[in-house]
């Protein structure tokens, strides 16, 4: 005979039935697909982020190879300036008349034609 307050050995799950608590397994394919999906979007994000970022970074160094003395440069910071001296890894920039600032030589943004300082 059992005890008043003995526990019998049913277990009660309030939440969730054992059955539903089982993953079900993959559909047949589902780790092909995964596959594609993953390479799909490997070159989705090299066609349309990484390939035109690289294009846009060597036109820069090729416009910084191209930087000599006399040309008129735009810097990042907005700064309109006729190039004085060209380093290798700075440039001395008038901004003004008897005005020189040392400048980054990637701070660059681009090179605009001759004259344009004297036309704004």
């Amino acid at each position: 005979m059992r005890a008043p307050f003995q526990r019998t050995h049913t277990r009660m799950n309030f939440f969730i039935s054992d059955a539903m608590a089982q993953a079900a397994g993959a559909p047949p394919g589902a780790g092909a697909f995964n596959w594609i999906f993953l390479i799909g979007m490997v070159v989705v994000f090299y066609f349309f982020l990484i390939r035109p970022q690289m294009k846009r970074q060597k036109e820069h160094q090729q416009m910084l190879g191209a930087l000599s003395k006399n040309d008129e440069a735009i810097t990042q910071g907005g700064l309109l300036g006729k190039v004085v001296e060209v380093g290798d890894s700075f440039i001395l920039l008038e901004v003004a008349e008897n005005t020189r600032v040392r400048v980054q030589k990637q701070m660059v943004s681009q090179i605009v034609p001759k004259g344009t300082m004297k036309n704004l």
